[in-house]
């Protein structure tokens, strides 16, 4: 146990300081409205227009900052603060997720490696510890409890790999949003400083899945290499 909360420890700290960075970052770019009047879902809307992208919903999702770019089903999807919102938060988020789907019309990589990586990622998230955790059990008694700790660790290096992957695909829709509403007109410098606060802000909640990824992987290597005869 002093292993693991050795290893997760900073990780989880970097994770609370990074919500809390991200939610004060959001919140005070919500109390500013644009000088345009436009609405998240407008500037997404006028992105996809004006880069000849016509396959693309914008729609509203349920949920707190759940805005995300489905690429499968070709759907931007804003939360409503941010559909209906004409502050910079709501501009900037949008003008994030369009830059995903501009992503996915011209071939970025990493987005199709990560969306490549999400099915399994997604069962080694929920069964990755459970698997691992067995077979520490079973280790001392059975051969299958060796089996299970390095299946465990191959899932967990899976969901560590796909959270860096996730850095560039983040962190290009945010370049990209930046350089589109410079360039586009749609907010003064002026008004950019805010939205670059807050995609920063949402930077470091990527960089710390990734620290947590590798801190449990981290740990998972260590007691496998301590309970191995």
């Amino acid at each position: 146990m002093f292993i693991y909360i050795l290893f997760s420890l900073p990780a989880l700290l970097l994770a609370v300081i990074a919500q809390i960075w991200v939610k004060h970052a959001y919140n005070k770019a919500s109390n500013i409205g644009s000088y345009s009047g436009m609405t998240g879902a407008d500037v997404a809307k006028a992105i996809l227009r004006q880069n000849g992208i016509t396959n693309v919903k914008v729609e509203i999702t349920e949920g707190w900052l759940s805005d995300h770019y489905h690429p499968l089903e070709k759907a931007l999807r804003l939360s409503p603060e941010n559909y209906h919102g004409k502050s910079l938060a709501a501009i900037g988020v949008a003008a994030h997720e369009a830059g995903h789907a501009l992503q996915h019309n011209q071939n970025y990589l990493p987005l199709y490696l990560r969306s490549a990586l999400v099915p399994v990622t997604s069962f080694g998230s929920n069964f990755a510890y459970i698997i691992f955790i067995i077979g520490l059990i079973l280790i001392k008694f059975v051969f299958i409890g060796k089996v299970l700790m390095l299946a465990g660790i191959v899932l967990f290096t899976l969901a560590f790999l796909f959270t860096l992957i996730t850095l560039p695909v983040e962190f290009d829709a945010s370049n990209r949003a930046v350089a589109i509403l410079r360039q586009a007109g749609f907010l003064s410098e002026q008004e950019l400083i805010p939205v670059k606060k807050v995609l920063t802000a949402a930077a470091l909640t990527y960089l710390a899945a990734a620290a947590q990824a590798l801190s449990l992987l981290l740990w998972a290597v260590t007691e496998y290499n301590r309970n191995d005869d």
